[in-house]
């Protein structure tokens, strides 16, 4: 078990707990994505710093969707690096 957050991050508390300790969590973004800066980096950092298991990827760009390929956000270095890294995680 393990969660993929990409794009965006929360804090654990919007669900009334903390982090789940045995559970590893990825977090991929943007370093200057608006909707990232607007709070979501701010939750990234706090679970990367809290959770043992948990992993802060920041890719340089502004790009939000930057996986969707059919969009011009799509950045195919950041995806490829990415990809690299969750299966790693997954395996």
């Amino acid at each position: 078990m393990g969660a993929l957050l990409i794009s965006a991050a929360f804090p654990p508390s919007e669900f009334g707990t903390d982090w789940p300790a045995e559970v590893p969590v990825q977090i991929h973004m943007k370093s200057d994505d608006e909707w990232v800066l607007e709070g979501d980096l701010d939750a990234a950092r706090d679970l990367a710093a809290t959770v043992d298991a948990a992993t802060l990827y920041l890719y340089p760009g502004t790009q939000h969707l930057f996986m969707d390929s059919s969009l011009r956000d799509y950045d195919e270095a950041a995806v490829t690096t990415l990809l690299e890294r969750v299966i790693s995680f997954l395996k």
